[in-house]
């Protein structure tokens, strides 16, 4: 198992589990639609009232899920940093070829752009015995 495994898994879904905290640690989580580039950047919209758009004001960690049928999943770690100028162009492109009918409210000035970077990255298929988990950190 490669992290370039890990990316082709990802590619597969167009559906994740964000999770946030608000300014008093209080956990949030949201599915959530998302894009993501080569470099395993994952690109997510929200609107500027949501409880997720002001968790990330406040704390930009997160913790994400991707995948859970069939018992596989890629979990991980990172940081989340609101788009903004030539990187969110760069950034909604990614995220429109996998999302074509978010197209529809890109240009909302209610609708925020995140570039989500993951430190930590685990594999877990639980079909195979012993089961495959794997590690990265990036």
């Amino acid at each position: 198992m490669s992290i370039e495994d890990v990316l082709e898994f990802v590619k597969k879904h167009d559906l994740m589990m964000l999770a946030t905290v608000d300014d008093n640690g209080k956990p949030e989580a949201a599915v959530v639609e998302f894009g993501e580039k080569d470099d395993f950047t994952i690109v997510i919209d929200t609107l500027t009232t949501s409880r997720k758009y002001k968790n990330l004001q406040s704390c930009n960690n997160v913790a994400v899920v991707v995948g859970w049928d069939n018992s596989v999943t890629v979990q991980f770690e990172g940081s989340a940093t609101e788009l903004l100028g030539p990187a969110l162009e760069a950034a909604k492109q990614a995220y429109f070829a996998k999302n074509p009918r978010a197209k529809k409210w890109a240009d909302r000035p209610d609708v925020a752009y995140f570039a989500i970077k993951p430190n930590w990255i685990r594999y877990s298929d639980l079909n195979q015995d012993p089961w495959l988990i794997e590690e990265f950190s990036l």
